[in-house]
């Protein structure tokens, strides 16, 4: 199992099949490791990673929907690598690294993403397309 360890946060196990689709779903996803390095630092909000801001920013290599955006960073949500942003108000437009996704943003720190193969490509979009509600 993978541990994570920062200094002001308890010790997070994952299994390695969480570790593998967290990582497979990470290289599927139309999203650079330049997104996930600001998501590092701060808080990034669909607006700076849809359509030509985000590949002004550096976050996307070709310019991707706000409706395609969204659904791939709700996915990312729901594998736990990425967390919405909440202020004081409720849920913002923000997205945010789990403890899951700092830990795999930390070892691929200075590369570029692993090329998925198209079987990587098949079996996460039947996990995303065949996945239960609960």
């Amino acid at each position: 199992m993978a541990n994570l360890d920062f200094p002001t946060a308890k010790t997070f196990t994952y299994t390695p099949s969480t570790v593998t689709r967290a990582e497979r779903s990470l290289c599927c996803s139309p999203f650079t490791i330049g997104l996930f390095a600001a998501m590092r630092e701060q808080s990034v909000s669909i607006n700076a990673i849809a359509l030509e801001h985000g590949v002004k920013h550096g976050y996307t290599q070709r310019p991707v929907s706000e409706l395609t955006c969204y659904n791939a960073l709700d996915w990312l949500i729901q594998v736990g690598v990425l967390r919405r942003e909440v202020d004081g108000q409720g849920i913002t437009d923000g997205f945010r690294l789990t403890p899951l996704g700092h830990q795999l943003i930390e070892k691929y720190q200075g590369q570029n993403w692993p090329a998925p193969s198209w079987r990587d490509y098949l079996y996460n979009a039947g996990i995303q397309w065949f996945r239960l509600p609960f």
